[in-house]
């Protein structure tokens, strides 16, 4: 993204919405409503990217075109998704398409690489459903007890916080992230994050094989970025968070250095060594 905003073909990239529909759109419904240049090409802002996500989460639902512009018109975008704010701020970060059985063999990589360093990550998950987070919830509990904050996301009935686990954060159903997989591990020394996307209507129905657009970056920028996204949905439901995370986030995210390599090398590792 430039400082004059996104253009159409960095918006059609992080929204999974064609060139041509976005121009239909704007004609038909004028939305969304770019600013023009002198030489006539779109500028979207950030948060474009974020209505347009709400768009598309209802006519999941069932909602007809015209009243979920509507609605995305008339609300600001104060549900954020993880994947379309990743999108909007760093377009160069480019998604590749996964199975969700390879997804999670890569999610285990970098909660297990997180896990052997020792440090005091804030760590974050993503789950869309509470089932799918009940399937990992032993794991995540381990996760938490070496983690310095932990909490997870899902369409949990109410917040919970056991003893010794992750605070279990509820997302409502129409919620984007209820499309999304996240891990995030922001530590000292470390940061990873791996964020997926489920596009409606793509790839076969068994669940292994459900397909996602899928981000990983083990740089600190993009990794705190991800991290402050996650705090700011799961603040309201979770206020507590917010003490542990401002006092962590008061520090400079880690500094880009060599290891930055060889991180994503020892995740590639896991990961070849997991689907062996």
């Amino acid at each position: 993204m430039t400082e004059r905003g996104l253009s159409i073909g960095e918006v059609s990239r992080a929204t999974g919405v064609g060139e041509a529909t976005l121009r239909a759109w704007e004609q038909r419904y004028g939305f969304p409503s770019p600013r023009r240049e002198a030489s006539g090409h779109r500028r979207y802002d950030p948060d474009d990217v974020e209505r347009i996500a709400r768009v598309l989460a209802d006519r999941e639902r069932g909602i007809a075109l015209s009243v979920a512009v509507e609605r995305a018109r008339a609300e600001p975008p104060a549900v954020p998704s993880l994947y379309a704010r990743l999108r909007a701020r760093r377009p160069d970060l480019h998604p590749i398409t996964m199975r969700k059985r390879h997804l999670l063999a890569l999610s285990r990589a970098v909660e297990d690489e997180s896990a052997s360093r020792a440090e005091p990550a804030l760590l974050a998950g993503s789950f869309q459903r509470e089932r799918f987070y009940r399937a990992s919830e032993a794991r995540w509990r381990e996760l938490s007890a070496g983690a310095g904050t932990c909490f997870v996301l899902a369409d949990f009935g109410e917040p919970r916080r056991p003893p010794g686990g992750p605070i279990e954060v509820p997302v409502g159903r129409s919620h984007p992230l209820t499309r999304e997989w996240g891990v995030i591990c922001d530590a000292p020394g470390y940061s990873a994050c791996l964020v997926g996307w489920e596009p409606p209507g793509r790839g076969p129905s068994a669940d292994a094989e459900r397909l996602f657009e899928v981000l990983l970056s083990v740089e600190p920028d993009v990794v705190r970025a991800a991290a402050e996204t996650a705090l700011e949905i799961a603040a309201p439901a979770a206020p507590e968070l917010g003490a542990a995370v401002l006092e962590r986030f008061g520090e400079p995210s880690a500094a880009r250095t060599p290891g930055q390599l060889r991180l994503a090398a020892a995740i590639t590792v896991r990961v070849l060594g997991a689907l062996s």
